[in-house]
């Protein structure tokens, strides 16, 4: 396996004060990645020398241009104004260049008008230098970075309406969160009604393809506004987990025996990067951070941003094999697989809570992934839905309804072995986030933050969702595959009868077959993983490079056998179609060469018959003219 760091990232700083640029520039130097190319102390001087420097790297008029980043400080003098009409202008002329601002302090207005500038991200000044340059990657990657932005405002606003008491923190905590609660409340009730509303019209069989087309847009606008209400009126700590006090739920997980931890009495280890190895140690790029910082906060948040994000571009299959949550309904597929993003989050602020160790997450995989599954199936059914049998209504009342959740969790081991177990690469992802290990992508080592890195997590969250999704319908196709009950509240109106159920389910199990005895074999044999992840369209399949060499070795029966298969084909292929090269070769030379000029010559004799012929009756009819 090769080691190498990332990409050099050229930044250019803009900051009056000369002894903060130079320390600033001291303590990137460690980082080979991340380097200074150009300084300026005040708005002329950035303008006139980022031109200078653009004409001296002439690119072509399609090209990037070679500047990275600028990392703009909003403490110019004499106002802050100044910065602001730089960044602003920066971002008119250079629309493709990032640009990250700090200053010493953080007012609202200020970060709010840097962000209407055009900034994508905001780092105080006494950054530790771990988080500035994972803040440098982010937003040089094109991710926006504003953790510390809206931490430094919610400081602001708690200390200036803080009451004057004796427990002052602990009134404003639970006033502040009151009102937030209740606001984030009233605005998704609002906006529910108004989707529900929609969803009922689109119900409706008579809708012209103009009208689908309007209301679905306008579903999906009310959708990402509750995604934005409920990210704005949800505190930093509730969002990612990291309340002062750990919650009920958490803290009877860290007490219950079947917690994540093994010891969750122990002080909390530091959170450094495993000892490397000759094969796997990234020269130079290191970069540890401490649980609690917020560059890794703010990467893990915008993988999730990113990914619910593009959830709302549209769930259609565009793959060649079939989905369980093929059969929803384009809101319940939405719903579900919002929820398994949730869940997953949680999940992760319970590890950290848990002291979960960097050698345990392999042994703990199988448990992680179930829990998920299963508190995502309990949220989406419903923990005490009950499930009404029966075809009409009268059949339901003379039938009990069963618990639905219960049935559907006792089908466990069957997901864990036909779905989560197959689920590539959990642990990497897990241990990314969590412990900062170097992700492999391609043979290649990349740090916490860079953009490849961030490209292959989005791809391993996005699959590592879609298949706990499938997980979770599994159990109802098989159990509650023909209830009409379950039919009207979640399938696709497409898919209603029991015929097309049916369909449905064999195609399910024909895939599984196919990819037990065939395409998993072959994805093993050519050491790489078929993911699922979400296009601008809908869900589409790719496949990233991965060795997979024990799992090779312990193929066997027909999986042995397909590898066997293949790898005679890849040995004889080439020398048959060699020798069946030269064959035609020789046959195309003899007809063409010696039959075809046989062939020629016959030919030749024939029309010079024809032609002596036509000649000596012409010579004959002359002769007996002149006679």
């Amino acid at each position: 396996m090769i080691s190498q760091s990332p990409a050099q990232l050229n930044v250019m700083l803009i900051e009056s004060d000369s002894q903060f640029r130079q320390g600033f520039a001291d303590c990137l130097e460690q980082y080979a990645a991340v380097q200074i190319v150009l300084e300026a102390d005040s708005d002329v001087v950035a303008l006139r020398v980022l031109q200078q420097w653009l004409s001296q790297h002439p690119v072509e008029p399609s090209s990037k241009i070679p500047l990275d980043l600028i990392i703009l400080s909003l403490d110019l003098p004499p106002a802050e104004a100044i910065a602001i009409a730089l960044c602003q202008d920066l971002h008119r002329r250079y629309p493709t260049v990032p640009i990250l601002t700090m200053s010493s302090t953080s007012p609202p207005e200020l970060l709010s008008a840097a962000f209407q500038a055009g900034a994508m991200g905001y780092c105080r000044k006494d950054t530790v230098t771990s988080d500035w340059v994972l803040a440098i990657r982010q937003v040089a990657a094109g991710y926006p970075f504003w953790v510390q932005g809206m931490e430094s405002m919610s400081q602001v606003l708690t200390s200036e309406t803080a009451p004057l008491s004796a427990t002052p923190a602990i009134r404003q905590s639970g006033t502040l969160a009151g009102i937030r609660r209740n606001l984030r409340q009233s605005g998704l009730a609002q906006i529910d009604a108004a989707i529900a509303q929609i969803n009922a019209q689109l119900a409706d069989p008579t809708l012209t393809l103009l009208d689908q087309l309007f209301l679905k847009g306008r579903r999906r606008e009310l959708r990402t506004s509750r995604w934005v209400v409920n990210r704005l009126l949800t505190s930093t700590q509730e969002r990612l987990g990291l309340a002062v006090e750990p919650s009920p739920a958490a803290s009877r997980s860290s007490a219950s025996p079947n917690s994540y931890a093994s010891t969750p009495t122990n002080p909390l280890p530091p959170l450094s990067r495993p000892t490397p190895t000759p094969e796997t140690d990234s020269p130079i790029e290191a970069v540890v951070l401490q649980p609690e910082s917020t560059a890794l906060r703010s990467i893990q948040a915008s993988l999730f941003d990113t990914t619910f994000a593009k959830l709302q571009l549209g769930l259609r299959n565009l793959t060649d094999i079939p989905l369980e949550i093929d059969i929803l309904r384009d809101d319940r597929k939405h719903e579900l697989l919002s929820i398994v993003l949730r869940k997953l989050e949680e999940v992760l602020a319970e590890l950290r809570f848990s002291q979960v160790e960097f050698a345990q997450l392999t042994d703990k995989q199988s448990l992680i992934l179930q829990d998920v599954w299963q508190a995502t199936t309990t949220d989406f059914f419903g923990r005490y839905s009950t499930l009404p049998l029966g075809d009409s209504p009268s059949d339901r009342l003379k039938q009990p309804p069963i618990e639905m959740v219960e049935v559907l969790l006792q089908d466990r081991s069957v997901v864990q072995a036909e779905i989560l177990s197959k689920i590539p690469m959990v642990t990497d992802f897990l241990a990314h986030l969590l412990f900062q290990v170097p992700l492999m992508v391609d043979e290649t080592t990349y740090d916490v933050g860079t953009v490849e890195a961030m490209t292959r997590m989005e791809a391993l969250l996005q699959n590592l969702m879609i298949q706990i999704g499938n997980a979770v319908i599994q159990p109802l196709l098989n159990r509650f595959g023909n209830v009409v009950a379950v039919k009207q509240n979640f399938y696709d109106r497409r898919l209603l009868s029991t015929r097309e159920i049916e369909r449905f389910r064999n195609n399910l199990s024909w895939k599984y077959r196919v990819d037990r005895y065939f395409k998993e074999p072959t994805a093993i044999f050519e050491s790489r993983y078929n993911l699922c992840v979400l296009g601008e369209l809908g869900i589409v399949k790719t496949s990233i490079y991965s060795p997979r060499s024990q799992e090779l070795d312990a193929l066997s029966g027909v999986g042995l056998a397909v590898t066997l298969a293949l790898e005679a084909r890849d040995a004889i292929a080439p020398r048959f179609r060699s020798a069946i090269s030269f064959v035609g070769s020789g046959v195309v030379y003899v007809l063409t060469e010696v039959i075809g000029r046989g062939i020629g010559l016959i030919g030749r004799g024939i029309i010079k018959g024809v032609g002596n012929v036509v000649q000596d009756t012409k010579f004959s009819r002359n002769t007996q003219r002149w006679r």
